[in-house]
């Protein structure tokens, strides 16, 4: 299953650094297509679906920034494959934000989850900087406006050296 683990841009140079996604002894909070999430989408393509999940972990790296003041005001969400037993639902993992959201998965992996398995990073352009800067200054980011003209840059895992520096 291919999930989107929300993250900024130094735990995207810190994930790098170490060469995984560090959990801890808790699962790690990622997003995926889950069972709630197609029936919201109402379709069967994976491409959309995927995208929506991709969506709900660019909101969920959107409240990492807003409650980190020195993270730098670009999303970032790390997409990795991992194994379908190591899924599970995870709408009410703990920071998973107000009320049960739509994809929202817990991956158990011990300790962290390797950036090998990771299969590319999204991430938001210089451009969107000041509006992600306003949403994540408002009063509630989950319904901050002025994002949506920004669509993630995909890049491949290659390049994450390049993205931190």
């Amino acid at each position: 299953m291919r999930v989107y683990v929300p993250l900024t841009l130094s735990g995207l140079a810190e994930a790098y650094k170490a060469g995984e996604v560090a959990s801890g002894a808790e699962p790690l909070a990622a997003y995926g297509v889950t069972p709630a999430l197609r029936e919201w989408c109402a379709t069967d393509d994976i491409e959309e679906l995927e995208y929506a999940a991709l969506g709900q972990a660019a909101q969920a790296s959107l409240r990492l920034i807003a409650r980190d003041a020195g993270a730098a005001r670009r999303r970032v969400v790390l997409a990795v494959d991992v194994a379908d037993a190591l899924v599970e639902d995870g709408r009410d993992a703990p920071g998973a934000g107000a009320g049960p959201e739509l994809g929202a998965v817990r991956v158990s992996v011990a300790g962290g989850l390797g950036l090998k398995k990771a299969a590319a990073v999204h991430v938001d352009a210089g451009e969107a900087e000041a509006d992600v800067a306003a949403a994540a200054a408002a009063e509630d980011p989950d319904e901050a406006e002025g994002l949506e003209d920004h669509e993630l840059l995909w890049f491949a895992t290659q390049e994450i050296s390049g993205l931190i520096a």
